[in-house]
């Protein structure tokens, strides 16, 4: 490891609660927090859902790249990745040695419950939101894995006992910074 600062990743599918543990996390440990998705919506002035929507998943793919490169060079921050950021090599080439990486999983069941009611653009088209949680979980499991550090899962625990559980992992990580 070199002398500066890295950072700490969250990465999972969809409603694996990247953003709600990064969020408490974040300020348990004071550092500044980073959420791709909410990065993305800031910098078209609208939801990425309408650029999936008009331009497709290759415009977002896109910019998600940039985006990453950008995080990168961050230094000592808490950054919640996209559900499908770590699936693509090419975010993985300029994210990789650049922090710690967590990999939050929940069961099937679970994600769906999760997020039943948010309005998310389909990766599979044409297909329930089970159907596509399953098919990413079948295709890109060993992709999540792989990028992971330290995996947690988040069934039935609360964000408190989440947070109990990587938060000796998190500073042994960044006393080592």
């Amino acid at each position: 490891m070199n002398d500066r600062s890295r950072n700490i990743y969250f990465c999972g599918v969809i409603g694996s609660g990247k953003t709600t543990i990064g969020s408490y996390l974040a300020h348990e440990l004071e550092l500044p927090l980073y959420d791709l998705d909410r990065e993305m919506d800031r910098i078209l002035g609208h939801s990425f859902h309408r650029l999936v929507r008009e331009k497709g998943w290759v415009a977002f793919r896109e910019l998600e790249y940039s985006i990453c490169k950008r995080f990168a060079r961050h230094e000592k921050c808490l950054i919640c990745l996209g559900g499908g950021t770590v699936r693509y090599e090419w975010n993985m080439d300029v994210l990789r040695g650049t922090g710690f990486f967590i990999l939050l999983t929940a069961s099937l069941d679970e994600l769906v419950r999760r997020v039943r009611n948010a309005e998310r653009p389909r990766v599979t088209a044409g297909t329930t939101l089970e159907e596509d949680l399953r098919t990413i979980l079948e295709q890109s499991e060993e992709k999540y894995r792989r990028a992971a550090d330290l995996t947690c899962g988040t069934d039935g625990k609360s964000v408190e006992q989440i947070a109990a559980e990587l938060l000796p992992a998190i500073r042994d990580y960044l006393s080592g910074c």
